[in-house]
């Protein structure tokens, strides 16, 4: 197991589209528990594949520090595919181990409904409400390219300017490895 460093908020990789995985192999397996290594280490409760370099299209979730959660399990989402959103959509305060010391309000859908491989390539669909499905979508918008300074009207994305800058530019302090900035 490793702690990887964290992909920020102006590296290349966070704006791709994921590759999806062909097969769960041994290398995709010690990714993800070096992706559950890293997330806690960081004190998250979601992490994407591409936050840490990884260009595959795995997210993973561990909702047990949030309050009604805790006997929730973890969970490993690969090549997940959002198959459909409610049109009822709840606007909650988010943050992202890419976007260190962030936080922005963003309307998400309240319940939504996905398919993806679990870790023993078991086909899954799963409807999911409340913080499960915030997190997913939030994770999932990692996969295709996309963070919350895309989820926000322009007036929030303004007042981000500055923070969004800072982070790209690793003038931030952060308790967590943090990639280097890119060239």
């Amino acid at each position: 197991m490793a702690i990887l460093p964290i992909t920020v908020y102006g590296d290349k990789i966070l704006r791709k589209k994921t590759k999806p995985v062909d097969a769960v192999n041994d290398a995709i397996v010690a990714n993800v528990k070096d992706m559950f290594d890293t997330m806690r280490n960081a004190s998250g409760i979601g992490l994407a594949a591409n936050q840490v370099g990884i260009n595959k299209s795995i997210f993973i979730i561990d909702l047990r520090p949030v309050e009604g959660y805790e006997e929730t399990k973890p969970m490993v989402f690969i090549n997940p595919r959002i198959v459909d959103e409610s049109e009822e959509s709840v606007i909650l305060e988010e943050g992202c181990l890419s976007l260190p010391n962030l936080r922005a309000d963003v309307e998400r859908s309240e319940i939504i409904l996905l398919e993806y491989l679990d870790i023993d390539e078991n086909e899954v669909k799963l409807e999911a409400d409340d913080w499960l499905a915030r997190v997913i979508l939030h994770e999932y918008d990692h996969l295709i390219g996309k963070m919350i300074p895309d989820r926000v009207d322009e007036d929030i994305k303004e007042e981000l300017s500055e923070e969004l800058k800072n982070i790209s530019s690793r003038n931030i302090e952060i308790d967590y490895l943090i990639t280097d900035k890119e060239e």
